[in-house]
């Protein structure tokens, strides 16, 4: 603002720079001069004709990528007229029980045009299989078809939970859905792995780092083992990280992130071409540090977290609305997470340099002790595993080493809140204003709820019920023989309308269902 010419990067002539192996600075040597990352808001809630609403809200507002939020019983592959679905359709995303919600969730979107990412795990397969189906209704052809599909079973053990199928079982279908998206879907990403949610269950920065890549790996040697040659599937996968509250030290994680994916896809996994090695991540702000006393001081700390994804280098980004810790955020708040994002685009001169912390004495320390951490934690993953760390991840899970680490860590964290050791505005200190009205929130009703059921009940009368039978028979029967690609009849049972419990129940026949047991 000042008149002072800006360099696109600053360095040594003989250092390390964006866009050139390792990638500690950046995937591309001009970042965000060239192209910012795509402003990729989070929205579910409802029925998919609400949702779908909120989405053209969000495009007319001005982001340029869509994520889909699906509510507890489509995450847990079970239909809205489940038992176990009542009083939870529709409350923390989207539900979706057939290729009609599907249908309904994307009417009147281009999405040759648009980039989708869905936030689903167990089903993912299924899921992805009634997206094509729905798009090619519609006249978009699967090649067309641009976004991610999140599909990280492994942190489901490991933090989130929504598991169904017992971890190998699980990692069949995950290998199936790399091949089909590599093989027919040059545009999407097979599978984001997801640090996000081992954050969220309270690990360190370092462990977010260590596991999330190391499931990386995991997925990688799964695909190798199915016969894919690494650089037919690695350029498709990405990953998705949070950005926490302590700045630098989240700056500092992305960076290593990148170094170390690059070196162990060229060293150990023989990867040739430069996307194979270039880590590129999705960042959501924290939604574990968004607090309910005096909502409104989280608009600063998501803020605070955004401007952390951009400064480390984050190809898309959510911003989380300051009333999440209460509900689903409301229309004008998901606005002001979105106007977050657009301030440090446009306002803040921020992205005219590329890794302008590179080189930081505070910052490169903090880089390297990242990468030094993971390392160890990548050599004890390695060591269970007999030289796999897909093994070493399935065995980390069924001896409860992950989750044994990550609720160490929550714990400590916990501790050092109530001792009043860190510092919380509004919660252990600065409480005043805490009586305040809480705002407007987002209700989603019973009477939401009521009008599913009545969609699919309709569904179901509606479709061919012997086609449906069919299908799934088929799957069941596929579902014996690992050697094939369960995909293909995924998409068929989609179009036939069979729901995702039904789908799902179909393999369910033969993977059986997974119950964690606790380590005392």
């Amino acid at each position: 603002m000042s008149g002072i010419p800006l360099e696109p990067v600053y360095g040594p002539e003989d250092g390390d720079f964006p866009g050139a192996y390792p990638y500690t600075r950046g995937v591309h040597a001009s970042m965000y001069r060239s192209k910012l990352w795509t402003m990729r808001m989070f929205a579910g809630f409802g029925t998919a004709e609400d949702t779908n609403w909120r989405f053209k809200e969000i495009l007319r507002a001005g982001g340029d990528g869509l994520s889909t939020a699906f509510d507890m019983p489509t995450l847990m592959g079970i239909d809205s007229d489940d038992e176990m679905s009542l009083g939870e359709v529709g409350r923390c995303g989207v539900a979706v029980d057939t290729l009609a919600d599907m249908e309904d969730l994307y009417a009147g979107i281009d999405l040759s045009k648009i980039t989708t990412s869905m936030t689903i795990n167990s089903p993912a397969a299924a899921i992805l299989a009634m997206y094509i189906a729905q798009a090619e209704k519609a006249g978009v052809n699967r090649v067309q078809l641009g976004g991610t599909l999140q599909n990280d079973i492994l942190k489901e053990y490991q933090a989130q939970k929504e598991f169904v199928y017992p971890p190998r079982q699980s990692m069949r279908l995950v290998r199936d859905s790399i091949a089909f998206t590599a093989a027919e879907m040059p545009r999407w990403n097979s599978v984001s792995i997801s640090g996000y949610h081992i954050r969220e269950a309270g690990s360190t920065a370092a462990e977010e780092l260590a596991f999330t890549v190391a499931n990386g790996f995991a997925y990688v040697e799964l695909a190798l083992q199915a016969g894919l040659p690494i650089d037919t599937f690695a350029p498709r996968l990405s990953f998705f990280f949070n950005a926490h509250i302590d700045f630098f030290e989240e700056i500092a994680k992305y960076r290593a992130a990148r170094r170390i994916w690059a070196r162990w896809m060229k060293e150990r996994y023989g990867a040739q071409l430069e996307k194979s090695m270039q880590l590129r991540f999705h960042t959501q702000t924290a939604g574990v540090s968004l607090t309910a006393q005096q909502p409104e001081i989280n608009i600063v700390r998501t803020a605070i977290e955004a401007l952390a994804g951009v400064l480390g280098g984050t190809q898309s980004l959510h911003t989380n609305s300051m009333d999440e810790a209460l509900a689903l955020p409301t229309e004008k708040a998901a606005r002001i997470a979105l106007r977050t994002q657009q301030i440090i685009a446009y306002e803040t001169n921020t992205t005219h340099v590329a890794d302008p912390l590179g080189g930081s004495y505070f910052v490169e320390s903090l880089t390297d002790e990242m990468e030094r951490q993971a390392e160890e934690i990548f050599a004890y993953l390695d060591e269970i595993g007999g030289g796999s760390i897909l093994e070493g991840c399935i065995r980390g899970i069924e001896e409860n080493w992950f989750q044994g680490r990550i609720a160490d860590s929550a714990y400590e964290l916990e501790r050092k809140f109530n001792q009043g050791q860190r510092i919380i505005v509004g919660v252990n200190r600065f409480t005043e204003g805490n009586d305040e009205a809480n705002p407007d929130l987002l209700q989603i009703t019973n009477e939401d709820e009521a009008r599913q059921l009545k969609r699919l009940d309709q569904v179901k009368h509606d479709r061919n019920q012997s086609a449906v039978d069919a299908v799934l028979n088929r799957l069941t029967r596929e579902a014996a023989d690992p050697e094939v690609n369960l995909m293909p009849t995924l998409i068929e049972a989609a179009n036939t309308y069979a729901t995702l419990g039904e789908i799902m129940g179909a393999m369910g026949t033969v993977f059986g269902r997974h119950v964690e047991v606790p380590t005392i």
